[in-house]
């Protein structure tokens, strides 16, 4: 259509050419396929390692809290361990002090009781002494009224 026959010749091989060099043939295709299954495993190969790098990162933290954890557990039980101790100590000084005190009280109890009993005995003496020194007094008494009453009864002596 208005063309000559080289100018369509021309613009046919032109076109040949421009086909050639814009479509994908099958090598082509299956170049790129197997461009695409290399990217595929070396992807795949990627995420399997990155899987397998993360899982030892998991595993080593678990090891290191677990480490950490009874660590931790030990120190706490030493701690306990040693305040219990502290505190048996504390009590045991607590009861030989308490126990120190009482004894003291008995003891000062059982001075004070042994003082008053002694005084008490010593009052009780000084009461027997006196009530004795009155009975004789009045015996004395009795015994001379008893005399001057007999006398005066017998009249006097002749």
């Amino acid at each position: 259509s208005g063309f000559n026959e080289r100018q369509a010749e021309t613009l046919a091989e032109e076109q040949i050419a421009f086909l050639n060099a814009n479509l994908a043939t099958k090598s082509d295709i299956a170049r790129i396929e197997a461009g695409m299954e290399a990217l595929r495993q070396e992807t795949q190969a990627g995420i399997d390692a990155l899987r397998q790098e993360t899982q030892a990162g998991i595993d080593a933290l678990r090891q290191e809290t677990l480490g950490g954890m009874e660590a931790l557990r030990q120190e706490t039980k030493a701690e306990i361990d040693a305040l219990r101790q502290e505190t048996l100590g504390g009590m045991e000084a607590l009861r030989q002090e308490t126990k120190a005190e009482i004894d003291a009280l008995r003891q000062e109890t059982k001075s004070g009781i042994e003082a008053l009993r002694l005084e008490t005995m010593a009052k009780i003496e000084e009461a027997k002494g006196t009530l004795i020194k009155w009975v004789l007094g009045a015996m004395i008494a009795q015994t001379t009224i008893i005399l001057a009453v007999v006398s005066m009864l017998m009249g006097p002596p002749a």
